[in-house]
């Protein structure tokens, strides 16, 4: 059994957990947009092919106590690094943390545990120097109050990127903060989606992934590929199996309008992307099943009216930082009450940075969550 790290954005810890959990595994704890969990020798790649919400998977390679830098060189060296990576790796520490630490110079945690670990492999396998070119392997270091954490990265890429966009357009809102927000909603395939402000499309996209039960990293590569535990065999076995849990025969009702035509024509661009990735997914147990598109329209906002009684309207508003002024963006939410009474019996949720947006549409939320990716206090207001 393995201890894994997945990352997530700040306050979408529990969802996170929650998701380990269904995937099978135990989480052991969660603290500042990281949740750690028990897995097997298949979750390290089935939790990077599976998880919705992660946005990095690792694999925790040591922990241990270190007040001074010859103990953190010696923790370091006595991990059996040769175990992971083959001779022509090429090893990059690409952050270090330090909070509460006698050892507080981050620059100097990297440095002396980069040489640890080419001492290491240099004896292991009877190397002078290692090489400077060839596949990348890379690791992060947190030191919180002298404790130490080795984490090898398994995912490469961040997992935000399954593959389906190639055109994010302005603004992009992550696909893993989409899911999170599909889960603070407690979404449900048989209750009507729509997104009001859809833009290239991550919300409807994200929504059909889960409502088909489509893994979201079926579309891509990760970095454990590159290690030299990698068992292909087992892998596609393990693709297999998680292509017959798709449910192209599901019934969900996804929408999303844009007043932008060519944001639409992007969020048309990446549903196909996606819903043909599943396909070719579904094709490796010889199904020819095909995955219901959502459904996308030019609107205005403000003309919109509910298509069924009940449902979920889940947006990602436009903040004021990028794509309008701040008076455009407060005349807009000026108008979001006109949702509210075009939608009657609709829950929503809207995703903002704009500290206005509460007292704009002057109705008290009946939940916010601070679901924070980047420099932004994002906050996700919830309305009945």
């Amino acid at each position: 059994m393995h201890t894994l790290i997945a990352l997530s954005a700040l306050g979408a810890e529990k969802f996170l957990s929650n998701e380990i959990k269904q995937l099978g595994y135990k989480p052991l704890y969660s603290k500042s947009g990281r949740v750690a969990f028990i897995g097997d020798d298949d979750a390290l790649f089935r939790a990077n092919l599976c998880s919705r919400i992660a946005d990095r998977i690792y694999l925790q390679m040591a922990a241990f106590t270190a007040k001074d830098f010859d103990a953190l060189y010696e923790g370091i060296y006595a991990i059996n690094w040769q175990d992971f990576f083959r001779k022509d790796v090429r090893l990059i520490i690409d952050k270090v943390r330090t909070k509460q630490s006698i050892l507080s110079s981050e620059h100097t945690i990297q440095s002396m545990s980069h040489k640890a670990i080419y001492d290491k492999l240099g004896a292991v396998w009877k190397m002078a120097s290692m090489p400077e070119t060839g596949s990348i392997s890379t690791i992060r270091i947190y030191v919180e109050k002298d404790e130490v954490l080795v984490l090898l990265d398994l995912s490469g890429e961040p997992l935000h990127k399954r593959g389906y966009r190639n055109k994010g357009g302005h603004a992009p809102l992550r696909e893993t903060i989409a899911a999170s927000l599909l889960q603070a909603m407690m979404w449900k395939r048989k209750m009507p989606l729509h997104d009001a402000f859809c833009g290239s499309g991550t919300i409807p996209v994200e929504a059909a992934l889960y409502a088909y039960n489509i893994a979201p990293g079926f579309g891509r590569s990760f970095a454990l590929e590159n290690l030299s535990f990698y068992d292909q065999k087992r892998v596609d076995e393990i693709l297999k199996k998680e292509a017959a849990k798709i449910r192209p025969d599901a019934h969900a009702r996804i929408t999303g309008t844009d007043i932008d035509a060519e944001a639409i024509e992007r969020a048309r661009l990446h549903a196909e992307h996606a819903c043909v990735t599943a396909g070719r997914a579904l094709q490796l147990i010889g199904s020819d099943a095909r995955i219901q598109r959502p459904d996308f329209e030019i609107a205005d906002f403000r003309d919109l009216k509910a298509p069924y009684d009940e449902g979920i309207l889940l947006s990602n508003l436009p903040f004021g930082e990028r794509l309008m002024n701040k008076d455009e963006v407060a005349a807009l939410y000026t108008d979001i009450p006109k949702l509210f009474e075009a939608f009657p019996h609709w829950q929503f949720g809207f995703y903002t940075a704009n500290p206005q947006f509460e007292a704009a549409v002057d109705k008290k939320a009946k939940q916010e969550r601070l679901i924070k990716t980047g420099n932004l206090n994002t906050v996700f207001y919830q309305y009945e």
